[in-house]
């Protein structure tokens, strides 16, 4: 396994994560503890969950799973989704945060969190305010690192400027969707984390599933799948992704390997990447993560690759 620095920081993680989004969802506290267990045999290091996760089921069920063998764990978790219906359930204002984090404390049943991120950016609460309480937890021993998630990259930039400027804890890390078939952030927060020394933890490293090749253009999604009856999902199966999708596989296959494998291993040759977190099922789809993970594509591979994204589709979306 290779391990990375996040971001301009000394903490170093694993190339290869663990998402925590199928906690509770789709996977039981005894097979959660099965993942978690394959997951610290093949090097895993870093885990990723939130509190909003099957409404704090991730936590709790991460939480015993690594116990006994906390310390060989780096748990990141999120807050700032709503988690009640009252006026400060939700957000990052100061009382929203430090309750957010004692709630997590107590569902990890651990005494410190290495990683806590901003889930989302809270237009309602002062940056000042939200800089100054993630400072305290960390000043107090109850967080180690900070980050954030779904900030443009000018609002991570000024987050980083006003904790320069007064002194506070900043960000190591940034949360976006990034994938083969989602490149946006390349225009503007990857060239600021690289300049700014802040770690890009892609989510939806597999379009949210698309990037596996189970989906079809122009046939129904199969069944036991995301996309499955969920008209939400419809627009991820749009025609030009699929034949993209199908276009990376036959080259991944030419490669000895296969689209769901060359998903991972392109992040990974990104200079920005620290840790690649995907959401698993079972003990089998771990190791078949971290086998991606030991595939290091050449300059050659990726600028092959750039040559098959920039194939037209035939037919409109």
């Amino acid at each position: 396994m290779e391990y990375r620095r996040l971001g301009s920081s000394g903490l170093r993680v694993s190339v290869i994560g663990l998402g925590g989004n199928t906690f509770g969802r789709y996977v039981d506290e005894e097979q959660t503890a099965q993942v978690v267990g394959a997951a610290l045999d093949a090097g895993v290091n870093f885990f990723d969950t939130a509190n909003v996760y099957s409404n704090g089921a991730s936590e709790q069920y991460l939480g015993k799973a690594l116990h006994g063998v906390r310390e060989q764990a780096l748990i990141a978790t999120k807050l700032g989704m709503r988690m009640g219906s009252g006026p400060n359930d939700a957000g990052s204002s100061r009382k929203h945060i430090v309750a957010s984090v004692h709630a997590s404390l107590r569902r990890l049943d651990t005494d410190y969190i290495d990683l806590l991120q901003i889930h989302k950016f809270d237009p309602d609460t002062p940056l000042e305010e939200t800089l100054s309480a993630l400072d305290d937890l960390v000043r107090a021993g109850d967080v180690r690192y900070i980050g954030c998630s779904q900030y443009d990259a000018w609002r991570m930039t000024q987050a980083l400027w006003i904790s320069d400027k007064r002194n506070l804890t900043a960000f190591v890390s940034v949360q976006a969707e990034y994938n083969l078939l989602a490149r946006e952030i390349e225009r503007d927060l990857i060239p600021a984390c690289l300049e700014l020394g802040v770690g890009v933890i892609p989510f939806f490293p597999l379009a949210a599933g698309v990037l596996t090749g189970k989906y079809s253009p122009g046939e129904p999604a199969p069944e036991q799948t995301r996309g499955y009856d969920n008209p939400g999902f419809a627009p991820r199966l749009n025609r030009a992704d699929l034949e993209t999708t199908q276009r990376l596989d036959a080259w991944a296959r030419g490669q000895g390997h296969s689209v769901a494998e060359l998903a991972p291993a392109w992040l990974i040759a990104q200079p920005a990447v620290a840790t690649v977190i995907a959401g698993v099922r079972t003990p089998a789809q771990v190791a078949a993560n971290v086998r991606a993970g030991e595939w290091t594509l050449t300059p050659d591979d990726l600028h092959a690759i750039d040559g098959v994204l920039a194939v037209p589709s035939a037919q409109p979306a």
